[in-house]
């Protein structure tokens, strides 16, 4: 497989390893990646050799997944040796892991142990390629409406009618019934193991707040995540008369305020690696410069899970787990062709509200909100030992090595934070502003363009960022932005900046340099140089209410010269919340 080893490794295993082996007595653990996707479940549970000096981690790639892409970047940052398929399937190993029955796992020397990638299993997928192994497909129903559901049926775990794994495990009973169902002679290998990734969910809940200030969702804004598995009949997917993508991109990006809410997108990662990430990007391109956060699949999906205050998803494992947070779940399509028809993701997928195509989306996130009743099943039936996933699975571990385990208890690692993603939105705002009944109080509303809104009683003014695509519209711009440090000898001082752009385009009142996530500085035309300051408001919004109060509709527009503003407080409305913004001249 391009970009994956093919030469033989000689250390630490090999013909002559013992030769150059540094500690050459370990137990040997492979790690089976099918694909990037299936390799995140492997990822899970690694940190549960921590810390034991017996243990040597090795990894190979099947390849047989059409999702290869990324595999080896991921393997290379994992740092452990990566051997060849042909040398992984015959290299003795005291324990073989795989989050999926994809490639010769028959071949193995070494007891091998499954573990699902996802919420359970749940999606069918056709008949395997069985070359290298027997199936036994005496329990297929003829003619059956499905194809078989992947990781429960006889084609994925019998070789020659015997059990492949010498483990098989499941995070709920409800998944051994269906095994034992559709699969008896591999229900013995059946171990409830828990669901690692849920768990590493459920114990950072307590920094919910974190992740959200991670993500820079503010006081009165709502995160709403965009998610979708794989396949033509997904979200992401184009199958079908209604291809719901392109009109949701645009609702999310032009209807919703931009004050009032946060957009993030999780893809499945083989959407990312079978159409390539530089791809992804393309097609989402002025959804980022509209403020959408793309998420990585693999850093911080999961954290965005927690942040989120609902999510716009289908028939995938993130939209389930997010159903099992309690968090409202929208489905943006709700195809059952690829479930199982007595999976607990059948059931939720026909009990969850749908995305109306032939109506506004605000009213629909608003009424999701207003009215959302949590569903039970998902949460009962994701793991049946929440937080305790790390204990079972070592302790399986162990007893299939036949190795007593470390004294030390068995921990997950938790999810790290974010990285700080603050919007920089460089297609243009559209603000209507209002005055408050007070002399210092603004409401003010963004959208991205004027389509779906703002609408209502107020003023209007065009804000542009400097860097916008449409360098033409800088002309027309009422606000020209820029984001940047105060200290960029490539852009210079923010007031010489502000008063370069001033004179640059003579239609502009205000120019404002975002130096901070709470910093603002600006120049107002005839008013001079401030530095705005709210700990809880979108800088850029506060440079709008600055013009609207003092150069929009709640006070003329100053004819005579220079008038300096006096230190004040202003009071900014958005559409959930209220925020204290310092107005400070700067000598």
């Amino acid at each position: 497989m391009a970009g994956l080893v093919t030469d033989w490794i000689r250390v630490p295993v090999g013909e002559d390893a013992s030769r150059w082996t540094t500690r050459g007595g370990c137990r040997r653990v492979l790690l089976v990646v099918h694909n990037v996707t299936s390799a995140t479940r492997l990822l899970d549970v690694v940190p549960l050799f921590r810390d034991d000096l017996r243990i040597q981690l090795l990894a190979a790639c099947t390849g047989s997944s059409p999702f290869s892409a990324g595999v080896a970047e991921l393997l290379s940052s994992l740092g452990v040796p990566v051997l060849p398929w042909e040398q992984a399937r015959k290299t003795p190993v005291d324990l073989a892991l795989s989050a999926s029955f994809g490639g010769e796992l028959a071949d193995f020397q070494g007891k091998l142990v499954v573990l699902s990638h996802g919420t359970g299993y749940n999606k069918t997928l056709a008949t395997p390629n069985t070359e290298h192994r027997t199936p036994n497909t005496e329990h297929r129903t003829p003619n059956a409406p499905h194809a078989p559901v992947f990781g429960l049926a006889p084609e994925w775990l019998l070789s020659d009618g015997i059990p492949l794994a010498r483990a098989m495990v499941l995070s709920h009973p409800e998944q051994l019934g269906r095994l034992r169902e559709a699969c008896p002679e591999a229900a013995p290998t059946a171990v409830l193991g828990g669901d690692p990734c849920f768990d590493r969910i459920l114990a950072a809940l307590p920094h919910r707040e974190r992740h959200r200030r991670a993500f820079d969702v503010r006081p009165g804004q709502r995160l709403i995540v965009l998610n979708s598995t794989w396949n033509p009949q997904s979200l992401f997917g184009d199958a079908g008369t209604d291809d719901p993508l392109p009109w949701l991109l645009d609702r999310l990006t032009a209807e919703l305020p931009v004050d009032d809410y946060r957009v993030a997108a999780v893809l499945h990662p083989n959407i990312w690696h079978g159409h390539g990430p530089g791809q992804v990007r393309l097609w989402l391109d002025r959804a980022e410069r509209a403020g959408l956060i793309l998420i990585d699949p693999l850093d911080s999906w999961r954290q965005a899970l927690i942040a989120a205050d609902a999510v716009i998803g289908d028939f995938g494992s993130v939209s389930y787990y997010a159903a099992a947070l309690g968090t409202p779940v929208l489905l943006g399509t709700a195809s059952d062709e690829v479930l199982g028809a007595g999976s607990p993701v059948a059931a939720f997928v026909r009990e969850a509200p749908r995305l109306a195509l032939d109506s506004p989306l605000l009213p629909q996130l608003n009424r999701l909100l207003t009215d959302h009743q949590p569903l039970d099943a998902p949460g009962k039936l994701t793991t049946s030992s929440p937080g305790e996933a790390a204990g079972l699975l070592r302790s399986l571990f162990y007893e299939v090595m036949g190795l007593p385990e470390p004294t030390e208890p068995a921990l997950l690692d938790l999810l790290p934070l974010p990285a700080y993603r603050p919007p920089i939105r460089t297609v243009p705002l559209r603000v209507r502003t209002r005055p408050g009944p007070r002399p210092h109080e603004v409401t003010i509303e963004r959208v991205t363009e004027g389509r779906y809104g703002p609408s209502g009683p107020g003023s209007d003014h065009l804000a542009v960022h400097e860097d916008t695509l449409d360098q033409g519209l800088l002309g027309l711009a009422d606000a020209i932005l820029r984001h940047g440090e105060a200290d960029d000898p490539r852009i210079g001082p923010p007031r010489e900046w502000a008063a370069a752009t001033l004179a640059r385009y003579p239609n502009c009142s205000l120019a404002a340099f975002v130096s901070g996530p709470d910093t603002c500085e600006v120049l107002l035309r005839d008013r001079g140089f401030v530095r705005l300051t709210s700990r809880t408001l979108d800088p850029a919004a506060a440079a709008s209410a600055l013009f609207a109060r003092w150069n929009g509709a709640a006070v003329p527009r100053p004819l005579r010269p220079l008038r300096p503003l006096p230190p004040t407080e202003l009071t900014v409305r958005t559409g959930g919340a209220s925020h204290p913004v310092l107005v400070s001249p700067v000598p």
